[in-house]
């Protein structure tokens, strides 16, 4: 029996949306029609997370806090945060369409994974409502894993918990934590991956974490591309991350050392 039985993807910013913009251009709208400039910095920080937690983490900021505080003369509430969220929401689901398509090396990496007899598994910090839309697309453009869990399907418990990780371990009838991976883009991917005990990888190019697009990405001279993934790839090392790796054409050679082991 190999050893890697099952491959859990993140999506946005890891298998589709090169980048991870559909989320960060809605979070960077919303906060900024209540008045708040968030930076990209700022924004892109807690990705990965449930995106209603990922407004409260921006909020708890000690610059947006402050800046909250000046603008309403007091500290948000719940009822804010509601409010955020549901502007937010109604923004995203507006635009997804629009940031679903699968970045490179996906479609063929998933395609060998698959001729190696691995079972394909993904979470991610979108909801079931924003997942039919991201999924219907995907699909159309060839990727579709074989099951696929949002925080809605374990109590909105998001990353950085385990629990979507191991209900995808659980329907593909993984044997042990053991064997399966967890790859994602942002520090809550590698934090969901180590707190659910499977092999925690990050991958570098069209992450969150890098926050570019493909083509600001291509149009780096060589100096800046080479510092632009050592910072990610640091980021993610600190995180705890098993592995980094720079896109998903050096995943399968990956798989294939971690079954040697």
């Amino acid at each position: 029996m190999k050893k890697i039985e099952a491959v859990i993807f993140d999506w946005a910013g890891t298998t589709v949306d090169y980048g991870c913009f559909a989320p960060v251009q809605a979070f960077m709208e919303v906060f900024k029609s209540f008045g708040i400039e968030p930076t990209m910095a700022e924004t892109r920080k807690p990705m990965g997370m449930l995106k209603r937690d990922h407004i409260h983490t921006m909020m708890d900021m000690p610059r947006i806090s402050r800046l909250w505080k000046e603008k309403y003369g007091r500290g948000y509430t719940e009822e804010d945060i509601d409010a955020l969220y549901a502007q937010f929401e109604e923004k995203l689901m507006s635009i997804l369409d629009q940031f679903a398509d699968p970045k490179p090396h996906v479609l063929d990496t998933v395609a060998a994974l698959r001729d190696m007899g691995l079972k394909i598994g993904s979470t991610t910090g979108y909801t079931d409502e924003m997942m039919a839309v991201v999924t219907r697309v995907a699909a159309d453009k060839g990727y579709a894993p074989d099951c696929w869990y949002s925080p809605n399907a374990v109590e909105n418990y998001g990353r950085p918990y385990p629990f979507m990780l191991f209900k995808n371990l659980e329907t593909l009838g993984v044997h042990s934590v053991h064997n399966a991976v967890k790859i994602g883009d942002t520090v809550s991917d590698i934090l969901e991956g180590k707190n659910a005990g499977v092999v925690s990888i990050g991958v570098v190019r069209g992450s969150s974490e890098m926050g570019l697009t493909e083509e600001e990405f291509n149009h780096l001279c060589d100096d800046d591309k080479a510092a632009a993934i050592n910072k990610v790839t640091k980021t993610f090392r600190d995180a705890g991350a098993d592995y980094v790796i720079q896109d998903l054409s050096e995943l399968i050679p990956l798989i294939k050392t971690l079954d040697e082991q």
